[in-house]
């Protein structure tokens, strides 16, 4: 039977849909906004408790452009921010590929000639630079426009992991310094006073509230009295640990990985189901079934959660192989977007009532490999860690735009941040499916009934709001502006 075949268009003549569509737009806008707030509000959250002091030395190899970079450069062709001491700048981290910070890039670009010309009326210096972040992206990369990336106006270069010189000598990397919690996370964009103190940071290229904020720092920063923006400057430091926040960020994809509506449903059955065969335990072992006791629920619960950790153990390792070559090859955008697009094909599909079955192998592996009390060596902990692995895969299937983006986005920062933001959704992960298995072993018995009544509607809110992120994923991508402008 092919896939169409499968499709139930009769969906969209029940009221049950509709109903689902409006829980799903409520949802949706909620979840949509409180996401958009939290990656906003993440400096404020992880902002340092240090006092604040003038920013470090930064060196920039940069771009060498007749014109743009070629006054600010020195022989060996670096920019030197000490050298620019006593005018008010504007860092920005960036990278060729980093789809967010292009909206940043508008922006600066939109206003740089009024705020320079602010600035020359006040007698102010005023400078822009663009700091590439990814530095696995060459000069010659940053030096070529392509995609929606096109070469900053203002001078532009690349950093390093020691381009930032601190006043004992030592060296460091400025993301860890200036961005969310040393996470390296861009884009971040700062506004430097005329003493060198940062008076305003920006982590997004679609801000809440807007630009309105920045712009006034910048206007104020211009005016080259420092009274004016001496309470809004910004302590930086370098991290006691730098992946504080990719690991928070993973603990809260582990909550819409494990509510997942392609697989959450089965779940509170699946393990009462387990569960009940206690009863049968004397029965089985009698039989020569089963060689010890069935395990508790907690039990249960930790080996069906270690089975979700190893598959997204491989997954991780993938994402750490890959992450680099894709950040190198220019294509994280272009994957994103494909990615987003898929969530609206299975969020149809699913809908539809088609079977979708993205990581379908994976199941079977399961299949090939579970044991029933029917066979004749009946193994629940095998089962439940299996099943594990097999609820892991299915639930991609739903949360595909949100946790690849994710594992490819810890691939590119490295080691570290690979295994911080997955030790964050892996413990998540773990701590949920503990949590709902004892829940059912301690008979949570209206819990179960009411999910399997309500396992249609679920499945049809999920669906449409699969098809609703893809959707305000894609317009995200390729035209941010929009999706900051509504919900502000």
């Amino acid at each position: 039977m092919g896939m169409l075949d499968q499709a139930d268009w009769g969906v969209f003549k029940r009221s049950e849909t509709w109903k689902a569509f409006g829980v799903a737009v409520v949802l949706f806008g909620v979840i949509a906004y409180a996401g958009l707030s939290l990656f906003d509000s993440m400096d404020e959250i992880f902002e340092s408790d240090a006092e604040p002091a003038p920013i470090p030395e930064i060196i920039i190899q940069s771009l060498n452009r007749t014109g743009i970079e070629e006054n600010y450069t020195n022989s060996d062709g670096e920019i030197r921010l000490s050298e620019m001491r006593g005018d008010v700048i504007i860092l920005d981290l960036m990278a060729h590929d980093c789809s967010n910070c292009h909206a940043v890039q508008a922006h600066l670009e939109k206003n740089m000639a009024d705020w320079k010309a602010t600035a020359d009326a006040n007698g102010v210096g005023f400078h822009i630079f663009g700091y590439g972040a990814w530095y696995q992206e060459s000069l010659a990369y940053l030096n070529e426009s392509g995609g929606e990336y096109t070469v900053p106006l203002y001078p532009t270069g690349l950093g390093s992991t020691e381009a930032a010189i601190l006043e004992n000598g030592s060296t460091t990397d400025p993301k860890k310094l200036f961005t969310t919690a040393g996470t390296g996370q861009i884009p971040v964009v700062l506004v430097i006073d005329v003493e060198g103190y940062i008076v305003e940071r920006q982590a997004t290229g679609t801000p809440i509230g807007g630009w309105g904020d920045f712009d006034s720092s910048v206007e104020k920063a211009v005016t080259g009295d420092v009274l004016l923006t001496m309470d809004d400057r910004i302590a930086w430091e370098e991290p006691s640990t730098s992946f504080v926040a990719v690991f928070i960020l993973g603990m809260i994809l582990s909550i819409l990985v494990y509510f997942s509506p392609c697989a959450f449903p089965v779940l509170p059955g699946f393990i009462s189901y387990y569960l009940s065969l206690g009863a049968r335990e004397d029965e089985l072992i009698k039989e020569g079934k089963l060689k010890n006791a069935m395990p508790s629920s907690w039990v249960i619960g930790t080996l069906a959660g270690l089975g979700m950790w190893t598959f997204f153990i491989i997954i991780g390792i993938i994402a750490f192989a890959m992450g680099e070559a894709f950040a190198q090859s220019g294509m994280i955008h272009i994957i994103a977007i494909g990615i987003a697009i898929l969530l609206v094909v299975l969020g149809s599909i699913m809908l539809l009532g088609i079977t979708s079955h993205v990581l379908g192998f994976v199941q079977k592996f399961v299949d090939r490999w579970s044991t029933t009390e029917m066979d004749d060596t009946f193994t629940p902990r095998r089962n439940m860690y299996l099943y594990g692995i097999g609820y892991a895969a299915a639930s991609i299937d739903c949360t595909a735009a949100a946790v690849l983006p994710f594992v490819i986005f810890l691939g590119t920062l490295g080691t570290s941040a690979t295994l911080s933001g997955l030790s964050g959704l892996m413990l998540g992960l773990l701590i949920l499916m503990i949590l709902v298995t004892v829940l059912v072993g301690l008979g949570r018995q209206v819990m179960i009934n009411f999910l399997r009544r309500m396992t249609g509607m679920i499945k049809m809110v999920g669906s449409w709001m699969m098809i609703m992120a893809g959707v305000g994923l894609t317009i995200y991508l390729t035209n941010a502006e929009a999706v900051s402008t509504f919900f502000s």
